[in-house]
């Protein structure tokens, strides 16, 4: 069954599915299932990973000359959770995406994977699974609850079995990094307290960077919200609105964990855009924009000034949540690394 201090969560991501269905041409409404014993991914296969070490791939890309991809001599693994890229366009009509869309693949290449999971290749090796990914209208169609609650625990199964996978095969025994973004997010969250919060693998977790929906504080019952750089066996998260707006429909408030990225602290101080040392925009090989925005926790969420970039001024939106990471890149990818560091200068004993 779905997790329930976590399924609430869907109730209140309305206003973020109005934002993404603005830029997706969400008119295609789910209305049939796809058999949990059909199309099951094969994660022996390396065409069911969107990245892997072993595989060339958008997870290996950089937006210059200034950054370099250090997977293969790194000692930690990456394990991402790709967001919502099955949001209703022509004939998507299921519930969860078929594994084996082509369309699908392709957008969460080109987005998530290129944009997000490409910041963690300096930290370590970069694993992120294809899954069966439950539509966009899972997270606010109220007419059909049994169908919401199927569709994510289909994509759920598919990521517990792609995890159990790559402890099995690939991770060996590595330091671990876990990493997601809005409906990865939520599988991400899950699978931590399943594999990780009071069990023997949390000695091997180095962060987990849960970005794009709204974690409780008192979520885990050994996995602490980071709240210093360099802290290890932690969370971070965080989901951006344009500075003075306060959602309606999200949780708020002090009980919502939340880090700020650019300060990696927990608390309400304003931390300005000079600290900010690039983010990606949509063109991810024109490099990075230094400065793009800032940085404050107010009441549960995260406000950021509108960015300055050639077009901003069509920027409308007060939801951030699609540039959750691209607005920090750089200091996400150089806190990632600086974490990585520090749990194996433990390890070494310096």
């Amino acid at each position: 069954m779905m997790d329930k201090s976590l399924s609430s969560i869907k109730n209140y991501t309305l206003e973020l599915c109005i934002v993404l269905i603005l830029f997706s041409s969400c008119r295609v409404r789910p209305a049939h299932h796809i058999s949990p014993h059909s199309s099951i991914p094969d994660y022996s296969q390396a065409s069911y990973w969107a990245a892997l070490p072993t595989e060339k791939d958008l997870a290996d890309e950089v937006p210059s000359d200034a950054f370099q991809d250090q997977q293969s001599e790194s000692e930690v693994d990456v394990f991402f959770l790709h967001p919502t890229t099955y949001t209703g366009d022509k004939g998507q009509n299921f519930w969860n995406s078929p594994i084996d869309d082509k369309g699908v693949q392709n957008k969460t290449d080109a987005t998530a994977i290129l944009h997000q999971a490409s910041i963690f290749n300096a930290a370590g090796r970069v694993f992120a699974p294809r899954y069966r990914q439950a539509h966009l209208r899972s997270y606010f169609d109220k007419k059909h609850p049994k169908s919401v609650e199927a569709a994510f625990e289909l994509a759920y199964a598919d990521v517990k079995r792609a995890f159990t996978y790559y402890l099995q095969h690939y991770n060996g025994d590595r330091p671990l990094i876990i990493a997601a973004h809005s409906q990865g997010t939520g599988h991400a969250a899950r699978l931590l307290k399943e594999f990780f919060d009071g069990t023997e693998l949390y000695e091997q977790l180095v962060v987990a960077y849960l970005v794009g929906l709204p974690i409780p504080r008192g979520y885990f019952n050994n996995i602490a919200l980071c709240s210093e750089p360099t802290q290890t066996h932690c969370f971070c998260s965080w989901r951006t609105f344009k500075r003075g707006y306060m959602p309606r429909r999200f949780p708020k408030g002090d009980s919502i964990a939340v880090v700020n990225p650019l300060s990696w602290q927990v608390d309400t101080t304003y931390v300005p855009k000079s600290m900010n040392k690039g983010g990606v925009l949509r063109d991810f090989h024109a490099g990075t924009q230094v400065a793009l925005t800032d940085a404050q926790i107010v009441n549960g969420v995260l406000w950021a000034s509108k960015p300055k970039f050639p077009g901003s001024i069509l920027l409308t939106i007060k939801n951030y949540h699609v540039g959750d990471y691209n607005l920090y890149w750089v200091n996400v990818r150089e806190n990632a690394s600086q974490r990585a560091d520090a749990y194996l200068s433990t390890l070494s004993g310096e």
